[in-house]
């Protein structure tokens, strides 16, 4: 059982490569932002602070997002798994060793996806999404086939709550913050992998190339 962690900036596109690499290494993906963003669109406890924690552009809480991890990792024990959006500290990453041993885990490989930050700003300006299923589409480069609708239901396409550009800003400034040391925890590991673009068609042969020796 493999278990790869993917780390990047707010909108540095960790979604949309771990459904690629997903579907190419048949991993399953665990994306503590999906879960999160599920709870503030059911309106439970949890995700009214979420909301409000997002709305700042704070990164949400470790006991919030731990208590969520923590049944996910339980229902996931004999498959691949691939982190998105976890972890973004080196306290949280020192919980999420543990965490794993208790599951007979650890983490392989850990992918710092480096992306500029003018093209993350735009790229979330352009972006949409259908909220029940998590769709992502982006209206420069994978827009849907009606402007405002999603391809699969016809429902109508919304904005994220917290794609608003000041808010995303302070969401990359907290996440440049604690950048370094993270990087350098993973790195001293042995498990740090950078790849460096613009786009998910520049970045995933990338990924794919360092990454494929594990699932020999």
């Amino acid at each position: 059982m493999r278990t790869l962690i993917f780390f990047g900036a707010p909108g540095s596109g960790k979604g949309t490569l771990s459904k690629r690499f997903s579907q190419h290494f048949k991993t399953s993906i665990v994306s503590t932002g999906d879960m999160l963003r599920k709870q503030v669109h059911e309106k439970t406890s949890l995700g009214k602070q979420v909301q409000e924690t997002l709305s700042r552009g704070s990164l949400v809480a470790d006991t919030l997002v731990q208590s969520i991890l923590v049944e996910e990792l339980a229902s996931q024990q004999s498959r691949h798994l691939l982190l998105d959006g976890f972890p973004r500290t080196v306290t949280q990453a020192q919980w999420l060793c543990s965490a794993l041993s208790k599951h007979g885990r650890a983490a392989d490989a850990v992918v710092h996806l480096d992306v500029p930050e003018d093209v993350i700003l735009k790229r979330i300006e352009d972006r949409w999404i259908h909220a029940p299923s998590g769709r992502t589409y982006n209206m420069s480069f994978n827009p849907p086939k009606v402007e405002g609708v999603d391809d699969v239901t016809g429902e109508a396409l919304s904005k994220r709550a917290d794609d608003d550009l000041d808010t995303i800003k302070a969401r990359i400034e907290a996440f440049n913050q604690t950048t370094t040391p993270i990087l350098s925890y993973y790195r001293k590991k042995g498990l740090l992998k950078t790849v460096t673009g613009e786009t998910s068609d520049q970045l995933f042969p990338q990924i794919q190339t360092s990454l494929k020796p594990l699932f020999q």
